[in-house]
């Protein structure tokens, strides 16, 4: 891959862009890294970006050819700030649009299927990743990672359903693939890791890395719900109870190839990213 332009990655101290734009500047390209603060991260050029600020849109684009797309956290109508962005973004000169969604959420569907249906229609280049839940949600901030450090619970609605976990070192490396390949993507991605596994066989596998007891507790959907609306918007967290109660229901229980495919090695296993990541104890929370 020999570098291109310069590249923006929105979300680039998050769990996905962190990682994209760290691999992105280690291989020598040109990386616009934006988030509400513009924040140093080596090798790259910091910008503050807020989707709800317009008037942070021009910094952010300028030079920019193209961007890898963190979707606002939380927003249950996405499209609505996204949008006029992403028509700004194509008028600036942005030729190729890698746009992070879920295994759970298709084209045209809620939140973030919106954007997804509605980016060939923008950009000539463009790919939708949609990995599965990630496993960093067991080892890094995630509500589900605080639950095990503090209580040595998992809280799902989920049941006994089995999820294609997916490392986000892995979404990173398609990332950049699909944002520096001589030929984009311009296709619908599904990502997960090597295995199927239920919230359970997650418990059991922090427990042996960390030494000490994990237990998945399962909860009904309407409990997973209201425990949710307390802390986060009620449209939001019932669109995450149901999420849970699809996986219950066997929607995510899958594997793809696509890893593998697009980087040419296969994607870690769970239990490596556990090791990697918990065995130098709990990590620190923020």
């Amino acid at each position: 891959m020999n570098p291109t332009g310069t590249t923006l990655v929105i979300g680039a101290t998050g769990t996905t862009g962190g990682r994209t734009a760290a691999r992105l500047t280690a291989a020598g390209h040109r990386v616009r890294a934006a988030g509400r603060r513009a924040t140093p991260l080596p090798g790259a050029d910091p910008v503050r970006f807020d989707w709800y600020d317009a008037t942070t849109f021009g910094d952010a684009l300028d030079g920019v050819d193209r961007a890898y797309l963190v979707p606002p956290i939380g927003d249950p109508d996405p499209a609505a700030v996204m949008m006029p962005f992403l028509r700004e973004a194509r008028a600036a000169g942005v030729r190729r649009a890698v746009l992070l969604s879920s295994s759970a959420i298709p084209e045209g569907g809620p939140a973030v299927g919106a954007v997804h249906r509605a980016l060939p229609g923008l950009f000539e280049q463009w790919a939708v990743l949609r990995p599965s839940w990630f496993m960093q949600n067991f080892t890094g901030t995630h509500a589900h990672a605080d639950s095990i450090r503090t209580e040595g619970l998992i809280r799902t609605a989920a049941g006994t359903g089995r999820v294609g976990f997916v490392d986000a070192e892995d979404i990173a490396a398609v990332a950049v693939r699909a944002l520096t390949d001589d030929r984009a993507p311009n296709a619908d991605l599904i990502l997960t890791g090597p295995e199927a596994l239920s919230h359970d066989d997650i418990a059991a596998i922090v427990g042996r890395v960390t030494g000490r007891p994990v237990v998945h507790h399962p909860l009904a959907y309407e409990d997973m719900r209201d425990r949710l609306a307390a802390v986060i918007p009620p449209e939001f967290a019932a669109m995450l109870a149901a999420m849970d109660r699809a996986i219950a229901e066997g929607a995510e229980d899958r594997t793809t190839d696509t890893v593998e495919r697009l980087t040419g090695r296969p994607p870690s296993p769970f239990r490596v990213v556990a090791e990697r990541e918990l065995r130098a104890g709990p990590v620190p929370r923020g």
